[in-house]
């Protein structure tokens, strides 16, 4: 290996992953857009229903003086909250399914491709300087590739261990290592580029106010029932 070729770390790895799904869901939600917004009216109403139920069965909990592990035993079980978890279950699937079957369509060309392709990776991947090369630093042939990304599936079936294999030396995933393939990283790209550490960032901040939101959605629901 040259020194300008290194294994890629896994947040390179993830940013680079992250960047392609972002632009990929992006588009697979705009094809799907007409379908999905009755579904997503349906989504925010069942949503809205369960943390309605939640919000009433902990308050009737809390006024009755019961014991908050007795609360939580009893919410598993009523029937309101049972009721509420599969609308929602339902609306989540109806929303779901179109946009999941166009991304992995659209996924199948993007990563296969671009693997194949001169540049060696996809628009995510050299974005953030990294580039997929065979058990030398060749650029994968076409059946490589695909095989790489037919493998891909077994790393989320693993529920993630087949990604998290990347994080150790010599930082090859499980369908790395299925495929004969690895990712390495242009000399420019030594230390995890500034763009993708930002972009990471992004991510976290996104996820704590996601969390937020749900938190404050709880709590007016939990207001609601006791007004």
């Amino acid at each position: 290996m040259t020194a300008a070729r290194a294994p890629a770390g896994f947040r390179h790895r993830y940013a680079a992953w992250s960047l392609d799904f972002a632009v990929l869901a992006g588009a697979a939600v705009a094809l799907c857009w007409k379908q999905l917004q009755p579904a997503a009216a349906e989504l925010v109403a069942a949503f809205s229903a369960l943390w309605s139920s939640m919000g009433t069965a902990l308050a009737e909990g809390m006024l009755a003086g019961t014991r908050i592990p007795a609360i939580a035993e009893d919410l598993l079980h009523d029937p309101r909250l049972r009721d509420s978890a599969a609308q929602l279950q339902s609306a989540a699937w109806e929303l779901l399914w179109p946009p999941l079957l166009a991304y992995l369509l659209l996924a199948a060309a993007w990563h296969v491709l671009g693997t194949a392709s001169p540049l060696q990776g996809s628009p995510g991947k050299r974005a953030f300087g990294l580039r997929v090369a065979d058990r030398g630093e060749a650029r994968p042939s076409p059946a490589r590739a695909v095989a790489r990304h037919m493998a891909a599936a077994l790393s989320w079936l693993t529920l993630n261990i087949g990604h998290l294999m990347a994080l150790p030396a010599p930082h090859r995933a499980l369908h790395d290592r299925i495929a004969g393939t690895r990712v390495l990283r242009d000399a420019e790209a030594r230390r995890l580029p500034w763009a993708a550490a930002a972009w990471i960032a992004l991510q976290a901040c996104a996820g704590l106010l996601l969390l937020g939101w749900l938190a404050g959605r709880y709590v007016a629901a939990v207001d609601a029932a006791f007004g």
